[in-house]
């Protein structure tokens, strides 16, 4: 069985980015992502409004929110799953800060309160079950990355069984060779990035609305068991007329089980 895993940044709901604005690109994110005929979808920094009119558009996914109490200003990283290939376990919010079940807490000199949302699936007519964590990190400092990691990673531990297959996804805000992905590695060494598995160059995923990179690294990552085989790892650099569905390109993943 091969599984479609996507993790995409789509760029809060701002007025000021004018024709690359939330209104005129929500319908080609959506003809985006769903081009992949995804099993899970990993959004990030998507507001409310934002994130229930992605919902009301895809057909056959549903908004994993069930734990949910939503802060109009905030912005959450939210999984999707396509109903068809699982059944909902649970889930939970827990904020990156020293009081994680304290909704919109911040600490550890973050610019926004940021969160990790987690959950638990089965896949249907299997034995097998996913533990999917999907995470958004500060932007600024890296010693707040690092604090924010730490408490992702106490809190995996505290939620996760530990036999459902852990996959870790999201905006890191920091390269693959930094830090907080030692952190990570440390912690999980049956984890491995996905891009590595089948890509021997590094490209960037921001790109600014601009498709050529911004930062030179990417920062958007999928992590999965080394022994799930990952049969494919791209970025996604669709566009209509020099437009994209978002300042980030999506990070598309097969696996198989």
């Amino acid at each position: 069985m091969e599984l479609t895993l996507i993790t995409c940044n789509i760029r809060f709901d701002n007025p000021d980015d004018g024709a690359n604005s939330w209104a005129h690109r929500r319908n080609f994110l959506t003809q985006t992502l769903l081009a992949h005929t995804p099993s899970i979808i990993a959004t990030q920094e998507g507001r409310f409004n934002q994130l229930t009119e992605l919902n009301s558009s895809l057909p056959i996914h549903k908004i994993i929110d069930h734990h949910r109490s939503w802060i109009a200003e905030r912005m959450y990283p939210t999984l999707f799953m396509n109903n068809s290939l699982f059944e909902f376990l649970g889930s939970g919010d827990l904020w990156l800060s020293e009081t994680p079940e304290i909704a919109g807490s911040f600490s550890f000199e973050s610019s926004f309160p940021r969160l990790m949302t987690w959950s638990h699936l089965q896949i249907k007519d299997s034995t097998h079950r996913l533990f999917i964590v999907n995470t958004h990190l500060d932007h600024v400092k890296q010693e707040t990355r690092l604090k924010q990691t730490e408490v992702m990673i106490n809190q995996i531990n505290k939620y996760w069984d530990q036999k459902s297959f852990l996959i870790i996804m999201g905006d890191f805000n920091d390269h693959p060779n930094s830090p907080v992905r030692k952190i990570i590695e440390n912690e999980y060494p049956f984890l491995t990035d996905s891009w590595k598995s089948f890509n021997s160059i590094e490209e960037s995923s921001h790109h600014g609305f601009k498709g050529v990179e911004e930062h030179g690294s990417r920062i958007d990552w999928i992590l999965t068991p080394k022994d799930l085989k990952v049969t494919l790892c791209k970025l996604d650099k669709s566009h209509q007329q020099g437009k994209f569905p978002s300042d980030h390109f999506p990070v598309v993943c097969k696996i198989k089980l």
